[in-house]
């Protein structure tokens, strides 16, 4: 006893001199760019509390089809079902780093029978309990259960991580079958219109008052027309099979609400819901930094670093540990074999020469280290170049929507008097056609620059940090 309670005092003594900093606690010190959002006009900056980013998802999309899908899809989805099983990972592998600074205990009973020269056989049996304790004087187990802990910080920010990207993926993917349906429905009133003036057409070649070529000409712009709308129900298929991907269910028709018929879209002359002001609160950098999941998962994964540098550096020092073992035996010359026996042993390693491993390790977790330093800077710049890219997208989105808007306005008003000057004999067709066609192609433009206005809006609400709650 007395040799092991010296092995502690040294032990104790060393750690004083020369183990200084090996429990410090992580702290960032990382210097984060300034001016991350870059120069941007015409956004309304807000205090916290006022930025978009604050708004839970269920504040953000209010239609009631769409909440239902991302419920759905936050309850089957496979890669958010996956990130919750690495989270318990997580938990078990935590639990075990804590567990290690108990000691360990063995049942582990021995018998045996021998004989010498054909004598008589000799018995003999061993019923100990082995016990073994490692005593973290120099931080090594308590800087892995630390760094175990910022495994789970990794695991819980991914799968918020997942869980907004999820959510954005979800609502863009509705919007698209929304622009789907609003291009379907702008085609088939198109080809009710284009077919008319074909019959127009038609009739006026069979009197004698068009040539042949105009009708050919009318009839492939109609059928050019067909042609986009069979292109476009294959579209919504397809976008519809993406959507029961992601929600993990069979093939089958989204509900979805009509264009404008929810406050997410109005109607071409209203505008968007997602175009008003408080869409464009941004917020300050820093509440930005500290709500987007990748941002802290650059961190923790400095943390993480942080910790097994520091286990790696505990390497370098003794290690201690205390083994015992108690039971009864009648082996040693016994002659009561339930006589007690026991016995504990203290043990210090120190390493001297371990062929470089243990230096290697600790430089190549220094390395390690430095390298995630540089990448969470980088992180911090591309989020602020993502921000600055959706706030670029919905002001163009937002001064396009007037143009279009008015254009759509323009051409049908010249559509309809290029018509009425043909059944005048005023205009020739290829006027007819120039006119109908570039109606048709401010109307489809005029729908997409709303879906993609609003796709916007959304990517500046996960840049942000939004759909985290």
């Amino acid at each position: 006893m007395k040799r092991l309670s010296n092995i502690i005092v040294v032990a104790a003594v060393s750690m004083m001199l020369t183990g200084c900093g090996l429990y410090n606690k992580y702290e960032k010190t990382v210097e984060e760019p300034e001016n991350v959002f870059g120069t941007t006009q015409d956004i309304t900056s807000a205090t916290s509390g006022e930025s978009i980013a604050e708004m839970s998802w269920r504040e953000f999309f209010t239609d009631p089809l769409l909440q239902q899908l991302i419920e759905q899809a936050l309850a089957n989805n496979t890669d958010l079902n996956t990130a919750r099983i690495n989270i318990e990972k997580s938990e078990i592998s935590l639990r075990t780093k804590k567990l290690a600074f108990l000691p360990s205990l063995y049942f582990s009973p021995q018998g045996s029978l021998s004989s010498f020269d054909g004598a008589k056989p000799t018995k003999s049996y061993t019923i100990p309990l082995d016990l073994s304790w490692e005593i973290d004087v120099f931080g090594s187990m308590t800087n892995k259960k630390r760094a175990a802990k910022a495994a789970l910080l990794q695991a819980q920010i991914t799968e918020e991580s997942t869980r907004s990207n999820l959510i954005s993926t979800i609502a863009q993917e509705y919007f698209y079958l929304q622009l789907l349906d609003r291009e379907l429905d702008i085609l088939i009133e198109t080809d009710s219109l284009w077919k008319a003036s074909l019959d127009t057409q038609q009739a006026l070649y069979e009197n004698g008052q068009a040539y042949s070529t105009a009708v050919n000409q009318q009839e492939s712009s109609w059928l050019d027309v067909k042609l986009q709308i069979v292109s476009i129900k294959r579209s919504i298929r397809s976008t519809e099979n993406e959507i029961c991907s992601l929600l993990c269910i069979t093939p089958q028709h989204i509900e979805r609400s009509h264009w404008g018929a929810s406050e997410d879209y109005h109607s071409a002359t209203e505008g968007q819901r997602l175009f008003e002001e408080r869409y464009s609160k941004i917020g300050v950098p820093a509440m930005m930094i500290e709500r987007r999941p990748d941002i802290r998962l650059a961190n923790a994964y400095m943390e993480e670093a942080f910790y097994n540098v520091q286990a790696a550096r505990a390497a370098f020092y003794p290690n201690i540990r205390l083994t015992g073992e108690g039971g009864w035996s009648n082996n040693g010359g016994l002659v009561n074999p339930s006589k007690l026996m026991w016995q504990i042993i203290g043990s210090l390693s120190q390493p001297i020469f371990a062929r470089g491993e243990i230096n290697a390790n600790y430089k190549s977790s220094k390395l390690s280290e430095e390298n995630l330093k540089k990448k969470y800077v980088q992180a911090i710049i591309d989020a602020g170049n993502e921000v600055n890219e959706a706030i670029s997208d919905c002001q163009s989105s937002r001064e396009l929507h007037k143009y279009y808007h008015r254009q759509v306005e323009v051409l049908h008003e010249a559509y309809v008097g290029t018509h009425e000057l043909m059944d005048n004999g005023k205009a020739q067709y290829l006027e007819v056609l120039t006119a109908q066609e570039s109606l048709l192609s401010a109307q489809l433009n005029e729908a997409s620059n709303m879906y993609y206005g609003a796709q916007a809006i959304i990517s500046l609400y996960i840049a942000l940090g939004g759909g985290t709650k």
